[in-house]
């Protein structure tokens, strides 16, 4: 792996106060929280991959991978996630399955993410993101942050969950690829950051490691207060032929709930949904 990888991104200015620092981070984080450390880097090709490689070659419960920037970041379907320097919260959280709470509740590791994510957007900033079935993070129309979450075995068998979490915090809109410039956006695309990348990074990491914060039926009803797009009609694709159907609900195991054009209900775990916009 990389951690040396060139700067694609030299044409996108960052700020002197936008400097990570691990140092920072911890003097933001809460006391009664028990993670191993948090490992920073420059520039990788990807946190995730980072994660993989030291979960293979030993590693803690609860090491964090964090990286000012990623030349090869990626989400879901192994799209490609902008991650230029300066401007983006990119990292990994690293949990021996077995040893964490999400042994119990597996199916619940994007939707605690999201809403912790959330909230911690909320209690930093007083903005109001939505959640969009089942990984990303969307303020004012535009998404602003994904979830990518994978499971992996060390060499003894042991199950691992790798969390990887991509942020757009303050990237300009202008510097967005062309293709992705209508659909992302940023937390702070169009004022100054009221607080640092260092304090948003912490909130998370207390989020995601308080038990307090992790109940399954809070993180349920948390999760559908700020689910998008729920009561319309949409359009759900990865499932061979795409079809209408209004989502109903997000059922216990994480799964949307759909209505179709008959009146029967299905429950989706994967797969993804468009807004009404979309719809012909």
């Amino acid at each position: 792996m990389n951690a040396k990888a060139l700067n694609p991104f030299k044409s996108i200015p960052s700020t002197p106060e936008s400097v990570l620092s691990t140092d920072e981070i911890n003097s933001f984080l809460s006391k009664d929280i028990a993670f191993n450390r948090i490992i920073l880097y420059s520039s990788l090709e990807s946190t995730n991959d980072i994660a993989k490689a030291m979960i293979q070659s030993g590693t803690s419960q609860g090491t964090i991978i964090l990286a000012d920037s990623q030349t090869k970041g990626r989400g879901r379907y192994n799209r490609s996630f902008f991650s230029p320097p300066g401007h983006g919260i990119y990292m990994s959280i690293v949990l021996r399955l077995d040893q964490s709470y999400f042994a119990n509740h597996l199916s619940l590791v994007t939707l605690t993410t999201a809403v912790n994510i959330c909230e911690s957007i909320e209690i930093s900033t007083k903005k109001d993101p939505q959640i969009k079935w089942v990984n990303d993070i969307f303020l004012d129309g535009k998404k602003v942050s994904g979830i990518l979450t994978e499971k992996v075995d060390d060499r003894e068998n042991n199950p691992w969950i790798i969390i990887g979490i991509g942020i757009n915090f303050s990237t300009p809109v202008h510097a967005f690829p062309i293709e992705i410039r209508d659909t992302a956006g940023s937390i702070f695309s169009n004022d100054p950051p009221t607080i640092t990348r260092n304090q948003l990074i912490a909130e998370i990491i207390n989020r995601m490691f308080l038990p307090c914060s992790l109940e399954p039926q809070i993180i349920l009803s948390e999760y559908k207060k700020r689910l998008m797009l729920k009561g319309e009609e949409t359009l759900i694709t990865g499932f061979g032929n795409p079809f209408k159907g209004k989502i109903v609900d997000v059922d216990e195991g994480g799964c949307l709930v759909v209505e179709k054009a008959d009146g029967q209900q299905i429950s989706l775990s994967t797969g993804e949904i468009s807004s009404s916009m979309c719809l012909s």
